[in-house]
């Protein structure tokens, strides 16, 4: 699936900055990786690795698939072409991207709900699923006073394998609302006018949630 000469994203796994830096496959022993120098995508400069430096690696596989997997700089190797040493989890622990809609998350995430004019008092709920385009969440107790179509504020708590907390505040409409049992309701949000740091941000949150499954063993 990973060939020679495939070019390879990296993205440091714990960071804010969202950079990321493209390198070539160059050659392969095990699952050991050998790469040429990773470029900054933006200012086109060779960035330097530190031993240990922890990543997310995504490549195109066949039919332009995309597959994510967790990486770490092993070492350098000084040869007539510089290559750093990355490590590579194995197929089965390699993850795939949909590229044509935004990857849905089944993870509980703490969220708010607040009105944008005042219709009604805030209240907390849980996310059942998450993506970088909208969120599902259950409702405890008989509450009335949402409609599909309605326009909220939707502020999520969103914690991340580094420690980080994310609040995180999105303009989102109510697209569908779901009686789940007799106390509880679960209500789909589509969030709007979205930046693509945030987005950025909500689809890192997602792979983080997605690996985590990948190794205890549940379905992604």
């Amino acid at each position: 699936m990973l060939k020679i000469g495939d070019t390879l994203m990296l993205e440091p796994k714990y960071s804010n900055s969202f950079e990321t830096y493209k390198c070539r496959l160059v050659e392969r022993i095990g699952n050991d990786l050998y790469i040429d120098y990773p470029v900054n995508t933006i200012t086109k400069r060779t960035v330097f690795l530190l031993d240990g430096t922890q990543l997310k690696v995504t490549f195109v596989g066949a039919y332009s698939s995309v597959y994510l997997f967790e990486s770490e700089v092993m070492g350098r190797v000084k040869q007539k072409i510089p290559m750093l040493i990355l490590s590579y989890p194995g197929k089965k622990n390699l993850i795939k991207i949909q590229r044509r809609q935004y990857v849905r998350v089944e993870t509980p995430a703490d969220v708010a709900i607040h009105p944008l004019n005042g219709e009604f008092q805030p209240f907390t709920a849980v996310t059942e699923d998450i993506s970088a385009g909208g969120a599902a969440a259950i409702l405890a107790g008989n509450n009335e006073i949402l409609r599909e179509g309605m326009i909220v504020e939707a502020i999520f708590v969103l914690p991340f394998q580094s420690g980080e907390y994310h609040y995180k505040s999105f303009k989102s409409r109510v697209v569908r609302i779901v009686d789940v049992s007799e106390n509880r309701k679960k209500i789909s949000l589509q969030f709007m006018e979205i930046s693509g740091q945030d987005r950025q941000l909500l689809l890192r949150f997602c792979f983080e949630r997605q690996l985590e499954m990948k190794k205890k063993g549940l379905s992604c």
